[in-house]
């Protein structure tokens, strides 16, 4: 059976929040909002190695939630200057076979199910990354596209292990914008799979009354 993998990468800062703790760090329904993403993986898969990527000036607060809230079983990594060198990081400290999972420390909403159908399709096809229709009309450059052929990118993006760690032997570019972008730029396909409007990234106050909304529905 193919070992399993997630690495968390959060490194907010808390600016667009208008926080002074940085967002992963945030309380929602009793737990930092980081600790509820550990959770929905280990719920999903009981045997998973949980690699948590974070800013080293963070370590220290990481360790005193720790302490106080109930947590599961992870690793801490320290985290780069970009979200490229951050999931290089955490690739670093992992076996070369098998399967991870990369995904964002404030999305706490991602279901086992979804976790479960990307590692089933990445084990099958290499990669799997969670995408979902754009509701809104989408314009370009000022030019109207057909919102169908649009779908909005979330998390986990999840491969085998040896293929992602071939991708990120390149060099850094801007136009890396997740670590789909990277395997895309290795020659790789990239498989969609369905996600959900649930799946939410919390980066914004307004995002915070949603997952209270959320949270509440559960």
């Amino acid at each position: 059976m193919n070992k399993k993998y997630a690495i968390i990468v959060a490194g907010g800062s808390g600016s667009r929040m208008k926080s002074d703790i940085p967002k992963q760090f945030i309380e929602i329904g009793g737990l930092p909002i980081l600790m509820h993403t550990l959770k929905r993986f280990k719920e999903a898969e009981p045997e998973i190695e949980l690699i948590v990527v974070l800013p080293e000036s963070q370590f220290e607060y990481w360790n005193q939630l720790c302490d106080k809230y109930p947590t599961v079983p992870h690793r801490l990594v320290s985290g780069g200057s970009s979200r490229f060198q951050s999931g290089l990081n955490g690739l670093k400290t992992i076996d070369n076979e098998g399967l991870v999972a990369i995904h964002d420390g404030v999305r706490p909403f991602v279901s086992p199910a979804i976790i479960q159908e990307s590692f089933k399709v990445a084990a099958e096809k290499g990669t799997a990354v969670v995408s979902v229709p754009s509701k809104d009309s989408v314009r370009v450059n000022g030019q109207a596209i057909d919102r169908s052929t649009v779908r909005l990118i979330q998390t986990p993006q999840t491969f085998q292990v040896s293929l992602i760690k071939k991708a990120f032997e390149t060099e850094e570019l801007s136009t890396f914008t997740d670590d789909a972008s990277v395997v895309e730029h290795a020659g790789f396909t990239i498989n969609l799979i369905e996600g959900s409007y649930e799946n939410i990234k919390i980066t914004t106050p307004e995002d915070l009354l949603w997952a209270e909304v959320i949270l509440g529905e559960k």
